[in-house]
């Protein structure tokens, strides 16, 4: 039934992915850039993105973009918004769906990374990036702050045993501002979603710290019944 459509203009869509990663020994959020390798802005920083194919949804060509880059699949990934600027890209009239999606820096085999010209980036230290790939980065930065204090999501930047003092760093990298220990302990361990594990972490430390591991099926059964996370801390 195309033909009934063929009177209308034809513009190209595209889909482009905020990838946000935790470094647990430099305490750092940090996002995934490419070094574009095509015309227009050949040689540029980017986000990692592509065109939409006939046969694929927004998403599966979201999940493609993501595990063509990093191997991975079933990352956390959430759609964030369209942008349709009319002349936001030079080469043609191109929409773009941005989405942004959370891996664990651990994860993300560095050959893999390499081979596709994806380079870690401190958010301190973000280059120039083309089109309007640096407001689609704020607005997912500004999404990820929001998301974290209500939903457990952030776990997924951590490797399934980590220790307080490792998600305290993550939160407060997200957050940009370091947040009160005792607090933050406080709330998290009154939740009862952590399971304290029997082994240390004894890399930083002579004395150690305990392991702990998020409980995701704990977490379902609890919002089921009308639990709320809330780990909104001063």
């Amino acid at each position: 039934m195309n033909h009934l459509y063929s009177k209308y203009p034809k513009h190209f869509h595209a889909v482009d992915c905020i990838i946000f990663g935790f470094d647990i020994a430099e305490k750092e959020l940090k996002l995934l850039l490419i070094k574009r390798s095509f015309e227009p802005a050949l040689g540029e920083w980017s986000l990692a993105g592509g065109f939409v194919r006939e046969d694929e949804s927004l998403d599966d060509a979201a999940c493609r973009v993501l595990c063509t880059l990093t191997g991975l699949s079933e990352l956390y990934m959430e759609q964030l918004y369209t942008y349709g600027e009319i002349s936001r890209d030079p080469g043609a009239r191109v929409i773009s769906t941005a989405y942004f999606a959370l891996i664990g820096i651990h994860e993300l085999d560095p050959e893999i990374r390499k081979s596709n010209g994806a380079y870690w980036c401190s958010l301190s230290e973000i280059p120039d990036l083309i089109f309007d790939h640096r407001k689609m980065v704020d607005r997912a930065l500004k999404e990820l702050v929001e998301k974290v204090k209500v939903y457990p999501v952030g776990f997924e930047l951590l490797p399934e045993k980590f220790t307080l003092v490792q998600l305290q760093n993550l939160y407060e990298a997200i957050y940009q501002r370091q947040v009160d220990k005792r607090n933050f302990r406080k709330k998290i361990l009154s939740m009862n979603l952590l399971e304290k594990q029997e082994d240390k972490e004894r890399e930083t430390s002579k004395k150690g710290a305990w392991y702990y591991r998020f409980n995701e099926e704990k977490y379902k059964e609890l919002t089921r019944n009308g639990f709320f996370f809330n780990l909104v801390v001063s």
